[in-house]
């Protein structure tokens, strides 16, 4: 660094209030959050640091700023350009790691989307497990608007999320999705005001940081296992997940609760 220049921005933003709850805002806000090598790689890691985090409940994933994430930054040609030969080597380069993070997190991940989600940035949106759209939000594929088709699992998700015919137009097209044309087709699960944004992603996540974590945590992975599942092998890890389930302080916690008409305290235990 030279002499009497300031640090360097940190490309994410983390913040742990309130309890159980992890936010990650993605934080190049001048380049409406799009991603370069940096970002690429903070974020995987932040999302693993979350998942064996055991006061992490739920994660929140938005952007700084106007934005949630406008993709690859293409602002950045020489990083594109110099990559070492292990990079070569990586099947996933790049967003690839983005969606495996997001998949593999143990917590809910909830994408609040506040801004312009377009390219990589929609596949990290389709990749979390809760989409939050606000008033001010728009989603594109955008691909084709750059001469380049889908990557960051954009032709994996989004025909298993709205369809094939839905997904292939809107790869085809690259045309922009309004906040309320997502939800009725699918790709969010709720829309809100911009200027309440914020607090309904804050009570949102506070619902979900108040269920019991092993339950939130078995039930995500047998939904990602079913992706590749017959129906047999999901019928059985089903019922051993729910045999470790009962096992759990707080299925008895949350009988407990029950009987005595109180709302239940999980602990994760």
């Amino acid at each position: 660094m030279a002499e009497g220049s300031a640090p360097a921005e940190p490309v994410l933003l983390v913040d742990d209030t309130p309890a159980g709850v992890r936010t990650i805002r993605l934080n190049r806000p001048a380049r409406l959050n799009a991603v370069n090598p940096a970002l690429a790689e903070a974020l995987p890691a932040a999302l693993d640091a979350a998942s064996a985090d055991d006061a992490v409940r739920v994660v929140v994933i938005t952007g700084a700023g106007r934005g949630f994430c406008a993709g690859l930054d293409l602002g950045e040609p020489a990083g594109l350009a110099q990559h070492t030969r292990a990079e070569r080597l990586d099947p996933y380069r790049w967003v690839g790691h983005w969606v495996h993070a997001a998949v593999r997190c143990d917590k809910p991940v909830i994408a609040a989307i506040n801004g312009a989600a377009a390219g990589a940035g929609l596949g990290l949106a389709l990749a979390c497990d809760v989409r939050l759209v606000s008033s001010a939000a728009t989603l594109t594929t955008g691909y084709v608007r750059r001469g380049l088709s889908p990557d960051a699992g954009v032709s994996w998700f989004l025909p298993r999320l709205v369809g094939h015919g839905r997904a292939m137009e809107l790869v085809l097209t690259g045309r922009d999705v309004s906040p309320g044309e997502a939800l009725t087709m699918g790709l969010a699960s709720a829309a809100y005001p911009a200027e309440q944004f914020a607090e309904a992603v804050a009570a949102y996540a506070a619902q979900l940081a108040a269920g019991a974590p092993l339950a939130l945590t078995r039930s995500k992975r047998l939904l990602v296992a079913s992706w590749e599942a017959s129906l047999d092998a999901q019928l059985r890890d089903e019922l051993q997940q729910i045999a470790q389930c009962f096992a759990s302080a707080d299925v008895r916690e949350a009988m407990a609760a029950f009987t005595e008409k109180r709302p239940p305290v999980f602990r994760g235990a």
